[in-house]
């Protein structure tokens, strides 16, 4: 089986809040999905170990905020790869209290849903979802985040609770049967190895040379092997140790 087969199924990026209590909760999502017209209803794949998943089938309603596409990481970062114990996840974000009483993210949205959930149902790791959606709008006249752009653009992986999670071990295989086929390895390549771009193994953050990372400070053309040994990867904070050679 190729797994990156996968990948060209066509997804969204979104971002799934709800409340309960006073307390909001919140996580990136790339399934969610309208189902039926009538009424309208939408889909989400919710993680059973995600904290948010308990806080939308108590609450009984959430909201989706549709990502545009030239936006700050930092908010998938935080809501994609951090904790809600760790962090207050919404203490620089942007809301607005929905008509179900959910937190809306306005933070890099371009429209919003607020659902009412109708059905749960179980499929195995994840709960699938149904809501009615009871209220949306419009914030930019903006291009959407879609899921292959996430990962061209940002490179950027999955979250490990995402229903299209994939092991980065299990991608590298595939991903080295198919260059040894198209003998892509030439020895340019090897001399040229330690300006080689490195990912974080946590959240699959790509470092490359060619860019450097202006957020923080470094600038383009910069090895790897010479960024200072307090390096951190500017999404999820992980130390250079967790960084791979692509």
């Amino acid at each position: 089986m190729k797994y990156k087969a996968f990948h060209k199924m066509s997804y969204g990026m979104y971002l799934v809040a709800t409340e309960l209590n006073g307390e909001k909760s919140g996580y990136i999502a790339n399934t969610a999905f309208q189902v039926t017209n009538s009424p309208e209803q939408v889909a989400i794949s919710c993680h059973k170990d995600n904290q948010t998943t308990n806080v939308i089938r108590e609450a009984g309603a959430f909201s989706v905020s549709i990502l545009k596409q030239d936006l700050d990481v930092k908010l998938i970062g935080n809501f994609g790869f951090m904790s809600g114990t760790d962090l207050d996840k919404f203490q620089d974000v942007k809301t607005q209290a929905a008509k179900t009483g959910m937190p809306i993210v306005l933070d890099e949205c371009v429209a919003w849903l607020d659902c009412e959930v109708r059905q749960m149902v179980d499929v195995g790791s994840h709960w699938l979802i149904i809501g009615e959606v009871v209220d949306s709008d419009v914030v930019l006249d903006e291009e959407p985040l879609t899921y292959k752009v996430y990962r061209e653009k940002y490179k950027m992986f999955s979250p490990k609770n995402s229903p299209t999670y994939i092991e980065r071990d299990t991608l590298d295989k595939e991903e080295a049967e198919i260059k040894k086929a198209e003998s892509v390895h030439t020895a340019e390549a090897e001399s040229k190895s330690e300006a080689e771009p490195h990912v974080c193994l946590i959240c699959g953050y790509t470092y490359d040379p060619e860019v450097g990372d202006p957020s923080m400070g470094i600038p383009p053309g910069t090895p790897f092997e010479d960024l200072p040994d307090d390096y951190k990867c500017p999404i999820c904070n992980a130390a250079k140790e967790y960084f791979k050679k692509v």
